[in-house]
């Protein structure tokens, strides 16, 4: 079974080369680029890696382009996000799982590092996800336009080795991200002929901190779970809020 890494980038200069160094154990690395204006494409030539570049439309548009650009080429993909970074042993299970029969894809665990902390709490891990797929066994809803949703025609299986992935480097990108998931996530209610309640603009963000804190052991994390449990509490205030205001 022939493997390719594929790496979805648009000015990830800063972490592309470390990136592809930690998949060099697949048969080809690709570098799937939306047109970057920094050293990223140059970098990654560099580095080795093919380079293919696509106007970006949105994640799951774009990851189904590099799909149909690999078929008959490889049969498994391996979506890796640039600040994310393959460990020797995940890559040798990935080897192992890829020659069993019957699987479309596999979900892989991650571990988180916000603002430079491996965090295992307040919903950070095990965070799944779908990224090892079986060339014309897998692809991507379009309707998914954030935090993509992977449609597969056979099996799924579950990897137990994890990537490492650097999230949100500081406060600033945090916030920028939120900010975005925030409208994404109020356009999808508003589609669906969710209306906010008065009570939703305290019940909600009270419920989502003891989600994060209580249930998903933010509190395990200490001060850095409950900075997090907090955030994330208040920026599900800004979803309400951006709801009412559409």
């Amino acid at each position: 079974m022939r493997l390719a890494v594929v790496v979805l980038t648009y000015n990830e200069a800063a972490h592309i080369a470390a990136c592809i160094e930690s998949a060099r154990f697949a048969d080809q690395i690709v570098v799937f680029d939306s047109f970057s204006t920094d050293d990223t494409v140059r970098l990654a030539q560099e580095a080795g890696a093919q380079v293919i570049q696509h106007t970006f439309v949105d994640y799951p548009s774009q990851r189904n382009a590099a799909l149909d650009a690999m078929r008959d080429q490889v049969d498994w993909v391996l979506f890796v996000d640039a600040d994310e970074r393959i460990t020797p042993e995940l890559a040798a299970e990935v080897r192992a799982q890829i020659g069993i029969p019957g699987y479309a894809g596999f979900r892989i665990p991650r571990h988180n590092f916000i603002f430079g902390v491996l965090t295992k709490g307040a919903g950070w891990y095990p965070d799944y996800q779908t990224r090892l797929l079986k060339l014309g066994e897998a692809r991507y809803d379009p309707l998914r336009q954030v935090h993509e949703t992977v449609i597969l025609d056979a099996e799924e299986g579950t990897l137990t080795q994890p990537f490492i992935h650097y999230n949100y480097r500081d406060a600033r990108q945090f916030r920028e991200k939120q900010r975005r998931y925030v409208a994404y996530d109020a356009q999808m209610m508003f589609k669906a002929g969710v209306r906010p309640k008065p009570q939703n603009y305290i019940l909600q963000p009270l419920r989502h901190f003891w989600w994060r804190f209580v249930t998903l052991k933010g509190y395990a994390d200490g001060l850095h779970g409950l900075r997090l449990s907090l955030l994330m509490a208040w920026y599900e205030l800004q979803k309400y809020l951006a709801l009412r205001r559409l």
